[in-house]
């Protein structure tokens, strides 16, 4: 191959020049590598050197990438990552296990999707061990962000801008009553205000389904829901209070179908309100996930039935 170079770049010079961009600072990138900042400096000087093109461009305020230097970044992030694949698969074969997927779930997804999505993993061949963790939506984040998982699925209208994603699926929120409620009995639906209105039985603050909720009424009525009639951290357990004759909820369609469809809840109708909502892969930014993740993320997003 004419003209190209064949000295490799230093791994490590590449996840600084990464850190750089990212954080917008040498210091900060250093910190995270555990160097002097006058070390990173002298490896970024020594990269620029090496490829012989301008990567950054330094200021009082911080430094920033060139236009080649983000183009390099670009190549840098999936060198880096194949590179941290790599390493991860040798380790793997060292200790003669299986490869790894850590895989963090929202409650609703981990209840009522996942169980489908391991069984067709298991069923593709995958030969993966796989630790899934139960967790609300925003913990879901949290952990990706520690890299203590390497996927997660969350329920929400919005997902974090710092975290990678792709869209597989789509859920929908329903309200519930007890057959005995009143609202199980009208002849119209409860409006966006009434809703917004009414104390309900609620999940607790992070999960998904009770940020959709606030999200939506939000944009629907310019207020949030009122204060809980009663806060739960399981879907379950919200099921068991409605049922029971207490206040109405807003669940996942997934958690309450068996129960709308042998009479314990009823469905009751609302206007005004979009209760819809995507569910989501999410993963760390810039970060390549592994094989048995994206087999993962795959099977996540064939509609069910196909």
């Amino acid at each position: 191959m004419t003209g190209v170079r064949r000295h490799w770049p230093d791994l490590a010079s590449l996840r600084l020049l990464l850190l750089v961009a990212e954080h917008g600072s040498i210091g900060r990138a250093a910190a995270d590598m555990g160097l002097t900042q006058a070390s990173a400096s002298r490896r970024l000087d020594t990269l620029e050197r090496e490829l012989g093109v301008p990567l950054l461009v330094r200021g009082a305020t911080g430094s920033r990438l060139t236009p080649q230097g983000r183009g390099v970044a670009g190549w840098a992030a999936k060198a880096v990552a194949s590179a941290t694949e790599l390493l991860e698969g040798v380790a793997a074969l060292r200790a003669g296990r299986t490869a790894k997927v850590r895989v963090a779930a929202s409650m609703t997804v981990a209840e009522y999707l996942m169980p489908g999505w391991l069984a067709a993993l298991r069923a593709a061949g995958a030969d993966a061990e796989v630790d899934l963790r139960v967790v609300n939506s925003d913990d879901v984040a949290a952990l990706l962000r520690d890299s203590a998982v390497d996927v997660g699925f969350i329920e929400a209208l919005d997902v974090p801008r710092d975290l990678s994603s792709t869209r597989v699926g789509t859920d929908r929120l329903v309200v519930v009553a007890a057959p005995g409620h009143r609202w199980a009995h009208r002849h119209h639906p409860v409006e966006a205000a009434e809703l917004a209105a009414t104390p309900l039985v609620m999940r607790e603050p992070g999960s998904g389904t009770r940020t959709t909720l606030e999200q939506a009424l939000g944009r629907a009525t310019g207020r949030g829901p009122a204060e809980p009639s009663l806060e739960l951290s399981s879907n379950a357990a919200v099921k068991v209070v409605v049922a029971g004759g207490g206040a109405p909820a807003v669940l996942s369609v997934l958690a309450v179908a068996g129960e709308i469809a042998d009479g314990r809840l009823r469905e009751v109708a609302v206007r005004g309100v979009d209760l819809r909502r995507p569910l989501t892969a999410v993963w760390q930014g810039r970060t390549r996930m592994s094989a048995p993740a994206e087999r993962l993320v795959r099977i996540a997003a064939v509609p069910e039935g196909c």
